[in-house]
Formats: structure tokens, C-alpha cells, sequence
């Protein structure tokens, strides 16, 4: 059995009696846990793994709006009522505790402090949502790379470090843009000095330019 990882959403006893509600699910990496369009009935909750959350087109070109991991949950949208409004892919073998969006109800009926959290997690991602629509609009590909890559970034010294890196694929995917696009930028602010780039992360050496 998977060990707990900590919700920061839930306190210990709001877990206890969620997971008494729900039952456990197992994926390979790479599985659709949820179409974008699908009729859903369950809130997930991660216990293991990691997966990406994204919206695609006819042509299979798609758009990240973000990753999840231990202790992230995603489907509460469907207490109100619709379709899925994105596609949810496993990238890693992974693990969820699975709720019923009708036992869910019941459990917020009950929790009303968990509400609370809820209510605030909802407001964070419409916020990180407009600021995705803001850069898309009106930022370029390298202007929305840039600020992809300070958001990625915890700083260390004088520098900033991405221990984590996505690939240039991911990237492309996250900003609305192409592999080979995002190489070329890579390419240039590596040979510039600005970047240092190894399979294991990605160091920002000084201040990225303001345009490319």
C-alpha cells in the first residue's frame, strides 16, 4: 500500500474521512485518466505519480495547463455541472483515491473548512488562468518561454536553478508553441551565456534579455 503524502488542503482527519468515501485507482504511465469533453463523476485525489493537465485540438496539437503530483486533486469542477473541461494524462505510473462527485457533495456538506480550502485552490487556478490567456495574448513565444522559466525557478545565490526540467517538447506544449521553436531560442541564450543546460537542470545564469 502507498504511503499518504500530505494533502495541504485537508488536515489529517478531513483525509481520514474522505479516503472512507472513496477507492483506489492505479494507472500506467502515459494513460488518458479523463477526456476533455467527457461526462465525469469523480474528483481525484494523487497518492502516487504525476500527471499533466491539457487541452487539445482535432490535429493533436495541445496546450499544458499544468502538472499535478502527491497530494494535488483535480476534477472538483464538476460540482457544477458539464463536461470535462480538459484531458488528464498519467506521466508517471501513478495512483489516485477516487470520490464520487456525489459522496464529494456530501463531504463538503460536513467539512465546511475544507470549503474554505477549496474555494481558495478554485480562485489560484482562475488567476494562474488569466495570466496564461495574458501572456498568450500578448507576449511572444520567447516573451512566454522567459516567464515560464522564472516561474519553473527557485534561486540560488546569484543565480536561478530548475532542478526538474521539462523538455523542450513540454515546453512547447505549456506555452503554445513548437519543439523546434523553443530549441532555437535554447539554442541562443545557451551560446549567450544566459543558460546552462544539462539533463538534470537548467541554471539561469544572469538576466534573461527582454527580447530575443
Amino acid at each position: 500500500m502507498d504511503p499518504l503524502p500530505e494533502f495541504p488542503d485537508l488536515t489529517p482527519s478531513e483525509l481520514a474521512a474522505l479516503l472512507e468515501r472513496a477507492v483506489m485507482r492505479s494507472y500506467p504511465k502515459n494513460a488518458v485518466i479523463i477526456n476533455e469533453g467527457d461526462e465525469g463523476d469523480s474528483v481525484y485525489f494523487v497518492i502516487r505519480g504525476k500527471v499533466k493537465v491539457f487541452l487539445s485540438n482535432d490535429q493533436g496539437r495541445e496546450v499544458v495547463i499544468g502538472q499535478l503530483g502527491p497530494g494535488d486533486y483535480f476534477g472538483e469542477m464538476l460540482l457544477e455541472p458539464g463536461s470535462r473541461s480538459a484531458s488528464v494524462m498519467a506521466l508517471d505510473a501513478s495512483r489516485f483515491a477516487v470520490v464520487r462527485i456525489e459522496e464529494f457533495r456530501e463531504f463538503l456538506k460536513s467539512h465546511p473548512d475544507f470549503v474554505l480550502a477549496l474555494m481558495g485552490k478554485l480562485i489560484r487556478r482562475s488567476r494562474t488562468l488569466a495570466r496564461n490567456v495574458k501572456s498568450l495574448a500578448l507576449l511572444d513565444v520567447y516573451g512566454r518561454l522567459a516567464q515560464l522559466l522564472h516561474e519553473l525557478a527557485r534561486q540560488q545565490g546569484e543565480t536561478w536553478l530548475i532542478d526538474e526540467p521539462l523538455t523542450q517538447q513540454e515546453m512547447a506544449s505549456r506555452i503554445g508553441s513548437s519543439r523546434e521553436m523553443i530549441s532555437r531560442i535554447f539554442k541562443d541564450l545557451v551560446a549567450g551565456g544566459y543558460l546552462t543546460v544539462t539533463r538534470q537542470r537548467i541554471e539561469i545564469r544572469r538576466r534573461l534579455p527582454t527580447a530575443w
